[in-house]
């Protein structure tokens, strides 16, 4: 049996109200890691509201969204670990020291970061009045303004560099020697035709990734890039869904524990050696 090294640790997991992020929690709290959990209600749109969410689609996953965490809290709990949670928008600078000054409340000094948290809508650099053509899979997208760039960036960049400055700080002050940062990207960040803000917020939080492994390994913190392909998270409908497996050489969906498993890896001393790396976690999506 392989011992992780996790049990006692204590980690925050961001958006973690459902998909990677609940998951994450479970699979870190189930190595014994307190797990924080921070998340953001998304307000179930107008023109979803009394669609059924019974199949997968963009009913099912914006009603995810809207979920809070109280129910992956009590499915850990039930389980004999520990975790607690709070509704926090990372577009807010301010609350960064504050999920901390909680986390350390509840379970003690952080050890473990995992920046799950994301937002996205979908835009693109053609005017909106362009008559799309035929094949044109973006058509969807609105044409990015300055609210739909600075959105991006300040969850799926700013907030991710603030949160490793935040726990570099209090790790450091406490004289600290091991710490564990993992950050979720896109295996379309470094091209994304359709959602350009978000593929190029997420390359940023590669960037940030990078050079905060250099400048953290002096202080036992490894910092490592997740980038999952095609993961079924409620928003895969039937037709694109044969389209991902169709262009993924495993021929399936990845689902929320196959980047979980990947987590706690690169958290465990198993990883001890590995820092500065981008992982593709989808099945041969992206290579």
């Amino acid at each position: 049996m392989i011992d992780t090294g996790l049990n006692g640790k204590t980690a925050i997991v961001t958006g973690a109200n459902h998909g990677i992020g609940a998951a994450t929690a479970k699979a870190l709290a189930a190595q014994g890691c307190s797990v924080f959990i921070t998340y953001m209600q998304r307000p179930l749109d107008e023109h979803l509201k009394g669609k059924p969410n019974d199949l997968p689609g963009e009913a099912q996953y914006r009603s995810r969204q809207a979920m809070s965490a109280d129910w992956i809290v009590e499915e850990i709990r039930s389980s004999g670990g520990k975790a607690q949670s709070w509704e926090a928008d990372l577009s807010d600078t301010k609350v960064i020291p504050e999920i901390f000054n909680r986390a350390e409340r509840a379970f003690g000094p952080v050890q473990v970061l995992v920046n799950n948290a994301a937002h996205w809508k979908g835009d693109t650099v053609i005017p909106s009045d362009h008559v799309p053509k035929a094949g044109e899979s973006w058509s969807h997208s609105e044409t990015i303004t300055p609210e739909i760039h600075d959105n991006h960036f300040a969850v799926n960049s700013r907030a991710v560099a603030l949160m490793m400055v935040e726990l570099t700080k209090r790790h450091i002050d406490k004289n600290m020697d091991w710490g564990r940062i993992i950050n979720i990207s896109t295996d379309g960040a470094a091209c994304f035709p359709g959602e350009i803000s978000y593929g190029a917020s997420k390359y940023a939080l590669e960037s940030y990734s990078r050079s905060a492994a250099w400048e953290l390994g002096k202080y036992g913190i490894t910092v490592n890039i997740i980038s999952p392909g095609p993961i079924q998270t409620g928003y895969i409908q039937t037709k694109l869904k044969k389209i991902c497996e169709d262009d993924t050489p495993l021929g399936r969906l990845g689902q929320p524990e196959d980047v979980t498993d990947v987590v706690v890896f690169l958290a465990s001393n198993q990883a001890r050696w590995v820092t500065g790396q981008l992982i593709y976690v989808g099945g041969g999506h992206r290579m």
